[in-house]
Formats: C-alpha cells, sequence, structure tokens
C-alpha cells in the first residue's frame, strides 16, 4: 500500500514535470479549501446549526490557528524530513479532523476538531509552497497556485447555499475530507527534498533588521485585515437583507475578479515597479470595505466586496516579491507565509470581539477596524519599499562589486 503512495527512495522526482506541478497545484488547493470558502462556511455554521455568528467567528479563528500553528513549526523541522511522508500524515490529520467535525454541533467540540482540521491543512500550505518554490519558474506557477486556488474559491461560494440546503453542513465538510483524501494519491509525484532545484545566484542581505521586522509586520497587519473581513463578508451582506444566493452570486463574481488582480500584478510588476500598484492595492482594499459601513444597497455591497478581492489579488503577489527581494535565503518568504497564517486567524477572533448589538449597523466595528488595519499594513511597509527601491537603483554598481569579490 505505501509503495503505491510514495515513491521508491532511489527515484528523483522531477519537480518540474507537469505531473509534479500539478500535484503540488492541487495540494495547494487543499490547504486553504476552507478558508478560501470560509464566509459560506460560517453562514452554514449560523444557518445550519443555530450558533451565533461570534460562536462562529470563534471557530473559523480556531481552525485558523491550527493553520498558523503548523506554518509556524514547520519553520524549524520541514527540511528534516521526507516531504512525501509529512504530506501523507498531514492529509490524514485534515481528513481525520474532517470527520471528528461531523454530527458536532457543540461550539467547543467542534472548535477543538476544526483545529485538528487545521493542523493538517496547515502542512499543505507550507509543504507544497516550499516545493514550487524548487521549481525553475517559481513565479509562473505560483501564479497557478493562486488562479487555482481563487477558481475553487469561486465555484465553492456560489455551490456553498445550494449545498447548505440540500447536503446541509455535514455535506460539505464530507467534501472537505474527501478532497483532501484524493491528495493522497498524488503524493508520489512530490519531491522528497529540496534536492531539486536550479541553482540561482543571489546578491548578499543588504536590509536591515530594522525594515525586515517592518515588512513582516505589515504582513502580519494586512492579513489580519483580511481575516477580520472574509469570515464575515456572507453575513454582512445577509443582515444587509440582501438575498443568500445574491450574496454568493457576488463573492463567486469577486473571486473572478481576484483572478484578473493576480494576472495584472503579474504583467505590471516589472513595468512600472512596486511603490505605487501596491499603495493603490493596499488603500484601496481599506476604502472598499468602509463602503460597507453604515446602511448599504446591493449595489454598494457588490462594490464593496468587487473591489477588496479585486484589490486583495493584486497586493498578495507584490508582497510576495517584497519579501522575496530580501536575499537571505528565502527565509523571509517563509516566515511571511507563517504571519500570513497568523492573520488569518487573528482576523476572525478580531471579527468575533468587535461585534456589536444585532441590528442594520451590527458588523459597522468589523468593516471598520478591517479598514483602518488596511491603512495600517501600509504605513509598515513604506521602509522597505523605499529601502528597496534605494538599493535597486545601485544594485549594478553591487552586483558588479559582489562579483569582483567572488573572483578575488
Amino acid at each position: 500500500m505505501m509503495k503505491a503512495i510514495f515513491s521508491d527512495d532511489n527515484t528523483k522526482v522531477d519537480v518540474n514535470s507537469t505531473r509534479s506541478i500539478a500535484s503540488i497545484i492541487y495540494l495547494s488547493v487543499v490547504g486553504v479549501c476552507v478558508f478560501i470558502v470560509q464566509p459560506g462556511f460560517v453562514q452554514g455554521l449560523v444557518e445550519t446549526l443555530g450558533l451565533t455568528p461570534e460562536q462562529a467567528g470563534y471557530i473559523a479563528s480556531a481552525e485558523m490557528w491550527g493553520l498558523a500553528t503548523t506554518t509556524i513549526l514547520l519553520n524549524f523541522f520541514a527540511a528534516r524530513f521526507d516531504w512525501q511522508k509529512l504530506t501523507f500524515w498531514f492529509l490524514v490529520i485534515a481528513v481525520l479532523g474532517n470527520i471528528a467535525s461531523l454530527g458536532q454541533k457543540d461550539p467547543m467540540t467542534l472548535g477543538i476538531f476544526r483545529t485538528i482540521t487545521g493542523i493538517g491543512l496547515g502542512g499543505m500550505i507550507s509543504l507544497p509552497f516550499a516545493m514550487m518554490g524548487l521549481t525553475k519558474n517559481p513565479d509562473r506557477n505560483f501564479g497557478f497556485i493562486v488562479t487555482w486556488v481563487l477558481i475553487y474559491g469561486a465555484l465553492g461560494l456560489f455551490a456553498m447555499p445550494l449545498a447548505l440546503s440540500t447536503i446541509k453542513l455535514d455535506g460539505v465538510i464530507t467534501f472537505f475530507a474527501l478532497f483532501c483524501a484524493f491528495g493522497i494519491f498524488l503524493i508520489r509525484h512530490l519531491p522528497k527534498r529540496a534536492d531539486d532545484h536550479v541553482e540561482q545566484h543571489r546578491l548578499t542581505d543588504h536590509f536591515s533588521a530594522k525594515v525586515k521586522f517592518s515588512t513582516l509586520l505589515a504582513i502580519l497587519i494586512f492579513n489580519s485585515a483580511i481575516g477580520i473581513v472574509w469570515a464575515y463578508l456572507f453575513l454582512v451582506g445577509t443582515n444587509a437583507s440582501i438575498t443568500e444566493q445574491s450574496v454568493a452570486n457576488v463573492l463567486t463574481i469577486s473571486q473572478f475578479l481576484g483572478v484578473a488582480g493576480a494576472f495584472i500584478a503579474a504583467i505590471l510588476a516589472a513595468r512600472i515597479g512596486r511603490f505605487i500598484p501596491l499603495s493603490i492595492a493596499v488603500i484601496g482594499c481599506g476604502a472598499g470595505i468602509s463602503l460597507l459601513l453604515g446602511d448599504m444597497t446591493y449595489f454598494i455591497y457588490s462594490l464593496a466586496v468587487y473591489l477588496f478581492n479585486f484589490l486583495w489579488n493584486i497586493a498578495q503577489p507584490y508582497l510576495l516579491a517584497v519579501m522575496a527581494s530580501f536575499a537571505d535565503g528565502g527565509k523571509m518568504i517563509v516566515r511571511g507565509v507563517a504571519l500570513q497564517m497568523v492573520g488569518f486567524a487573528i482576523g476572525p477572533y478580531i471579527g468575533a470581539n468587535l461585534l456589536s448589538t444585532p441590528g442594520p449597523a451590527m458588523y459597522d466595528w468589523v468593516n471598520l477596524v478591517g479598514a483602518l488595519f488596511f491603512v495600517l499594513s501600509w504605513v509598515f511597509l513604506l521602509p522597505a519599499l523605499k529601502a528597496q527601491k534605494n538599493f535597486a537603483s545601485l544594485s549594478p554598481a553591487v552586483e558588479e562589486s559582489e562579483g569582483l569579490t567572488q573572483q578575488s
């Protein structure tokens, strides 16, 4: 049985093969299979189980803390173990966590099982990310990951109301379990360790610890803002007397706009630098969410969600590029991914504690704090953007100097 799951120890997996890349992409989608449809899942917790929005928010936060815990721990031990075997055990944990969640109605018990599920799914975020970084064309391949994650999210959010009304929440959770389980059959196409990669010349790290800390703090705040807002977007719409299917349709369209945003970021990246598009995207996320304050119509809700998802997915590739520009062997990217998950975990918890008295303005504090967090994250990004811009203007001379040093 195990021979059918894992590749032979003496066989070196070609990480650049179509099978390997496709398997990595699938497992990357598995990693966020619950988070990317979180608004619909939270709606299901409230609608099907009769939980309060606060309880649903805590459960969503608990699952994200499971993801965050794994992404943090993998920083310390991922390189010591066979990646195929790690993938297997993380998938098993995710499957068992989902199965254990079936039929649970007690918020505390369900929160524990969702945390366990998150621990398994967290491995499917860090490991595929590290694997894809070994490929010859990681920028393009990371783009494929973003695209398929958003397509999955769009279809999932569109189908969520029908799924909740027919197969109920247990049916949705069963789908999550099966989706994770199928990944086991792809493990043999994954690299076992960081051996298959293209050696690339990297410059010496020229950025201060202060700039790095500020950048990581910006990543944490930015993704916390997403977590605050994203978990409640479905409920924000229904609370404004918009029908569930209409809300689902808006969220679905916004996911496809996210695909367009990521594609635009890839096109513009090398043409106009990072400062202008990243500033517009991050601050624009806050501006979009601020439209949800006070009374809103279907048009205002749609506009806010479209802006948020479109600009969020423009910002993410740029933020990844900012972290990748620190020539420290990829440590900043790994740390950034971990803090991304921490932010996604903190967000729903903060949102749950910001909920006001039930009524038309119930989610105003949630949206206001989310908008302010986006602006604050931009403030902490400024040192890195400025430092990298200054270094870019000097990089030809620096490369020449380092090249002479290496030759001598």
